[in-house]
Order: C-alpha cells, then structure tokens, then sequence
C-alpha cells in the first residue's frame, strides 16, 4: 500500500452552480472596480472567501493500491503465416516474448492467438476484443508477430482513440516473390450468349518489367483460352456467357520464378447467366391435330419469342387462284435459313415432309447450325418414315435415329428405359401413370440415348449431343393426347419443357454431371451419369496437391463423394472427362492477395501510436529489448520497445480534513466586509 495526500473539493451547490455564482460575482466585481469604488481590495476577498467556502476544500489521505498496467501479445495464425519458417519464427519469438514479460510484477499480460480460418489476417479486430474490458488508461502497449500482412488495421488519422503504443515483430523473408492473379472486377450476372467483360490482373514482382505473362481462362470447366497480359497492369478480357445459372470462370497463370504458394495461382469468380428470350422457330409441314397443342404450349411461355409457320400450299400443288386474292404468306425460306437462322435458338420440325419448301443446300444450313450449337426437335409424323423423310436430307447427318419404313398403329403407353430413369430429363416421370398414344414411327437408334421406348421396344424418344449442339426426336405425332387428356392424359408440358431446356444446356438436366461443394473443412462431389460405375475421381487443392476420395452410390447413376480440407482457395474435381470446380471461401481471399513479408503495411499505425515495427531473423530469436516508457513520448527506438508505466492505482481507504469550516469562513468574510465599509465610509 503507498499512503497519498491529495486536496480534495466537494462544492455544496453543486459544479455548475458554483461556477455560475463565480462568473456572477466577478461580473460584479468587475463593475464596481470600473466604477472606481474604494474596497475594490477587500471585497475581492470577501468573494473569492465566498466561492472558496462553497467549493467545500478538504485534505484528503488515501491509502491506494499499485495496478499493473497492461500489455497485450498478438500471435498471427493465418495462413500466410505457413510459409517458408515463418511459423517457426513466430513460435519462437512469441514463447520468448511472454516470458520475458510475465517476469515483470508491475505488468499484466494478455495472448492471444488469431483465428486461422479467416478471410484476411484480423489481428487489431482480435486486440481490440483481447482489450474491451481494460481501461485505456491502464493499457501499456501491444505487440504484433506477423509476416506484416493485416488487414483490418483502422485509419490512423481517424478520430477514434487507438489502442497504443503499437509494436510490430515481422518475420518472413522480405525477398522471396510470389506470382499471383486476381479477378479486379467482374459483372455479376450477363444475357446468355453474349459477351461479359472481366478485369484481370497478375502480379510478379521478380518478372523483368515489360515481359508478357500467359493466363488461362476457361468457362465451366471448358477448353482453357490462352492470352498473354503485362504484370502489374489491369487488363479487360470478354468471356463468352455459356449457359443460364451459374457460370464459372476460372483464371489461371503458371508458376513464376519465385512461388511462397500455387494457390493464389488461380482464381475465379461467379457469373449469373439470364437468358434474355428463348428465340423458337416452329415448322409444322401441313395443319394437323397437334400443331395448336404445340403453338399454345410455347406462346404460354412469356419468356419465349416463337415464330410458326405452317405449309398449306406447297409449290407442286395446283391452285388457279390468284397470288393477289390469297390470304397466304410466302414460306420465307432465304430470310429463315439463310440470313436469321443463327438467330435462333431452338428450331421444331413438327411433322415435316420435304416437299420443295426447304431445300437441300438450307437442310444442310441447318446441320451446320446444330453442329455449331445450335438445337433441333424433330416431331415425327408419318412423313417421316416416307421417301421425303428428312432423314433422307442433309439433315439425316445430325439425327440420332433412322426410320425403317414401318408405320405401327395401334394403342400402346410409351415406357422410360433404363438411361431415362436416369436422365435428368425423363427422370423425375418415373412411376407415373401415362394414357396411351395410337401411332408409331418404326426407327433404329444409332447414336444418342434413347430415354423412352414404344412398342416392342423401339425407341420412341431420343436426344443426342452433335458437335455443340444437341438434338431430339420424338417418334410419333401423338403426344398432343396427353394435353387433350385422352385415356387420362400425361406430362405433355413438362416433358416437352424439359426436353427443350436440356436442348439449351441448362446445367440442372445435364444426364452428365460433375458437381463440387466445398465448405468449411469438406468438399462433397457429386456425380450423375447414365452408368452403372462411376469412373476414379480426383480432387486438386488450391496448392496443386489431388485428394482422390472413393465414391458412395446413393440411387442407381447417382455417386458422391466427401474430402477434408483445410485451405481457402480454389478447388477443381475431375472424373470421367468432366470436370467442375468450387470456391472454399471467397472468390479472391484477402489472405493470398500479397504473401511478400512486410513492414510497410503497420508502420504507419505503429507510428500514429508511439509504437516501432521491428524485423526478425528466420529463427525469431533477434528480439528488440523491452524498456518501461513514461506514459507520454515515444515509445520505440533503433532496437528497443517501450511499454508505457501508466501508474493506474485503486483506492483501498481514504479520509478527509475540511480545509474552510463554515464558522472560520463566516467569520472571515464578516471581517472582510467590516473592512470594506471602513474604507468606504472614508
């Protein structure tokens, strides 16, 4: 205990009052004095005897208790910090540091460690919380070990009191380089089929300044692109959006003559594809009973732009009725196959027969079209199994099936097979009770998979993927007796819509699909496929190490599979020639933007606070001598640190002494004021 005498004011009236009687008094005093009274001495007195009274002045003793002051060690776990001995360093000079400490009586020591798993190193967030509840002033100072790396560190130009003196002990080779690239801005969504814009930048601080970097960038998992970019500058590149939903573009760039890690190799970011308007053209060869089934079922869709055309009169037909006098428009076969067929995205044959309206040269357009990615629907009638059949076109390159000739009729209720069970598009009709459909047009499948089969197990539906585009064929023109609700109907729309968004490469009806999740500490990959077996998987982590987890069946065609991992970054699954990849955490994490060791980043806050950065060795062992600081000035030097002496105490017992009793104090001023009007009466 340390014994302390203080004077001590406890005013009657309170602060505020007491002041203003004193601004009052002097005010008046003021006046009398420029009024050239005679006491202007004594009665200065007298009021200052008055406010000194009031103010309650006594002389306190205390018997007060020394308080540690405190100081607050910060220990960087993040993962930057794995790199090269830098963890070792930090180990070591941490240990060091609080022992060197805790031997001091007069300072209490709080540690603390962050959190690894962050995004971004957040150590002033992790001090600010170690140090709530300490009263600022009782706080001695704070000590950093990082590789310098923060990034949470306030303005310290800000209003906001900080906490300080900050100190910084940095380990980590200043001179090791790492390549990295970072997507600067991309949008967050773009129409389908056009171009979307991405800013990329790659920095290299050990790449002679001028000299192209080559990056790969590639969509979904697809052929990478190559390019070439200059370090250190943003360089804008247009990626093609591919499909509705999510699309991901990944960016990678080769290992660079000094690397702390791949992982800030690659990234990649999330583009939300909008498919503006699905562009429909429909070609129904001669009226019939499902042509208007099919016209109601695209117009209903307000996100499809349908343009339908049916051939009434075909240009052998006999007709003496003048072209003026009919209410017929020409078929614009040029201005559809020839000059806006790429406008489309989806072209229906219902029930065509070749009949001189489309050409053989427009047929073979339009296989190109579907090799280039475009989609057809054949909607077979009887004309098909004909001699104008337009799997006797050019056409007949890109269809799945060849018709036979034979023609069956009768009553007969289509059934899934095997792989449409499994195919996204057939599967969710599985158990279902379907009516029955009267006519079938014989046909052998010879590429695709047949998802639907009729009578004597033909194939009735098929789909098939023909360079980029995808093709369908429904053999039969009775599927209209499923909307019309004949023998208790069927899933007349929702299969036809299906089939159509499989046909636009919606990734929810890939009968192939490769998919990955990772969160937290696992990955989780699933796979769909129209096999019984799933082919051998590998996962590769953000440092280009493969995990290769062994798949589970959940359902016949449908595997997954579960990884731990423990890095933030980018992760990329491959199995059978597909591939998808996933972001554990953001797309482009703070903590592998900048993995250089640095100084720079918390010297100007360590300034701002009387605080000093200091460098370690690679073993941590070269620390700065600890010195005790007064509790204003500097607190740092070449190659020391200072901890403030902030002598905060508690007050275990105190007694008082009024200085001014109230009867000395009338006693006083009546004699001030005797004295005053003596001199007054004079």
């Amino acid at each position: 205990m340390i014994d302390a005498t203080r004077l001590g004011f406890e005013p009657f009236l309170g602060w505020p009052i007491l002041w203003a009687i004193v601004a009052i008094a002097a005010l008046a005093w003021i006046a009398y004095a420029i009024l050239r009274g005679r006491a202007w001495l004594t009665r200065g007195l007298a009021l200052t005897l008055v406010a000194a009274a009031l103010s309650n002045p006594s002389l306190v003793k205390e018997e007060r208790e020394p308080l540690p002051s405190v100081a607050a060690v910060i220990l960087d776990r993040s993962e930057s910090m794995e790199f090269g001995a830098r963890e070792t360093a930090a180990t070591a000079a941490y240990a060091a540091l609080t022992a060197e400490l805790e031997t001091d009586p007069s300072l209490e020591v709080r540690v603390m460690e962050s959190d690894p798993g962050a995004d971004g190193t957040h150590l002033y967030g992790a001090l600010e919380g170690l140090m709530a509840d300490v009263p600022r002033d009782r706080i001695a100072g704070a000590i950093l070990i990082t590789d310098g790396q923060i990034h949470d560190l306030p303005d310290q130009d800000s209003d906001e009191r900080h906490i300080g003196p900050l100190h910084g002990l940095i380990v980590g080779d200043p001179n090791r380089g790492d390549r990295r690239v970072s997507i600067v801005d991309a949008p967050d969504f773009g129409i389908v089929g056009e171009m979307a814009e991405l800013v990329i930048r790659v920095d290299d601080p050990g790449m002679p300044e001028g000299r192209p970097v080559q990056i790969e960038l590639s969509i979904n998992g697809g052929m990478p692109r190559r390019m070439d970019v200059t370090p250190g500058e943003d360089t804008t590149v247009p990626m093609e959006i591919e499909r509705r939903g999510e699309n991901v573009i990944v960016v990678e760039t080769p290992p660079g003559r000094e690397e702390l890690t791949l992982a800030n190799n690659r990234t990649a970011a999330t583009l939300s594809g909008v498919r503006d308007r699905l562009r429909v053209l429909l070609v129904t060869g001669k009226p019939n009973q499902a042509g208007r089934v099919w016209r109601d079922l695209l117009k209903s869709d307000p996100s499809v732009d349908l343009v339908h055309f049916t051939i009434l009169r075909p240009p052998y037909k006999l007709d003496y009725t003048p072209t003026e006098e009919l209410a017929l428009i020409a078929f614009p076969t040029e201005e559809l196959f020839e000059d806006k067929l790429e406008e489309f995205d989806l072209i229906i044959f219902d029930q065509y027969e070749r009949r001189g309206v489309i050409t053989q040269s427009y047929l073979a357009n339009m296989a190109r079209y579907v090799t280039d990615g475009g989609a057809l629907l054949i909607a077979a009638g009887e004309p098909f199994a004909g001699p104008g059949s337009l799997a006797r076109s050019p056409l007949a390159s890109v269809l799945p099936a060849t018709p036979t000739g034979d023609i069956y009729t009768g009553e007969y209720t289509p059934e899934l097979t095997e792989p449409g069970k499994r195919h996204a598009v057939t599967m969710p009709l599985d158990g279902r009770e379907w009516g029955g459909w009267m006519r079938y047009i014989d046909a052998e499948a010879q590429a695709g998979d047949v998802l639907m089969n009729g009578p004597r197990g033909k194939p009735v539906l098929i789909v098939d993927r023909v360079g980029d585009g995808r093709v369908g064929m429904l053999m039969t023109d009775q599927i209209w007796l499923w909307a019309r609700g004949h023998d208790g109907g069927g899933p007349f729309a929702e299969l036809i819509r299906r089939i159509v968004h499989w046909m636009m490469k919606e990734p929810e009806l890939e009968e192939r699909k490769l998919s990955l999740v990772a969160e937290g500490d696992t990955a989780r990959v699933e796979l769909r496929t129209l096999l019984d077996t799933a082919p051998p998987l590998l996962v590769e982590t953000p440092e280009g190490s493969f995990l290769e987890p062994q798949w589970r069946q959940q359902a016949p065609g449908q595997f997954v599979a579960e990884a731990p991992i423990d890095q933030l970054g980018l992760y990329r699954a491959e199995a059978g020639g597909l591939e998808a990849v996933a972001l554990n955490g953001p797309a482009n994490p703070k903590e592998y933007a900048d993995l250089q060791s640095s100084t720079e980043v918390l010297a100007p806050m360590a300034d701002a606070t009387g605080g000093g950065v200091f460098r370690l060795n690679e073993s941590g062992t070269n620390l700065p001598d600890i010195r005790r600081t007064g509790a204003r000035g500097n607190s740092a030097g070449g190659n020391w640190l200072g901890l403030r002496e902030r002598g905060a105490y508690a007050v275990r017992s105190s007694s008082s002494q009024p200085l001014l009793p109230g009867l000395i104090a009338a006693a006083f001023l009546i004699g001030l004021l005797l004295l005053a009007w003596r001199r007054e009466g004079r």
